[in-house]
């Protein structure tokens, strides 16, 4: 049972009441993270993102950065979840690995 206390703040009024609490609170939370993953993992897939987009997410999804090497397994694994070509993957990886070109001194 929930009894009113002061400035109409709610308090459980016994110990299982509040574990029943936190605990729908936390089901809540793990739903409210699943649906927003979900969502993630559609925007990973769509055309409306571009490849360096969809790469983004897949890295926040998984929590692990393109690599590297262009032999990399991983890259085809990360071409198959993004729905992209392997082509693209890899221009994505020349782009952000490739060295800093000098700047152009004005004349």
């Amino acid at each position: 049972m929930i009894e009113n206390r002061p400035y109409g703040y709610p308090y459980p009024v016994n110990d299982a009441d509040a574990i029943a609490d936190r605990r729908s609170q936390l089901e809540r939370d793990q739903q409210e993270q699943m649906a927003e993953r979900q969502k993630q993992i559609a925007l990973q897939t769509s055309p409306f993102s571009s490849a360096e987009e969809r790469i983004r997410l897949w890295e926040k999804l998984h929590q692990l950065a393109l690599p590297r090497s262009p032999t990399h397994k991983l890259l085809r694994v990360i071409a198959e979840k993004t729905e992209l070509a392997m082509e693209q993957v890899l221009e994505i990886q020349r782009q952000r690995f490739a060295p800093p070109t000098p700047p152009v001194a004005a004349i």
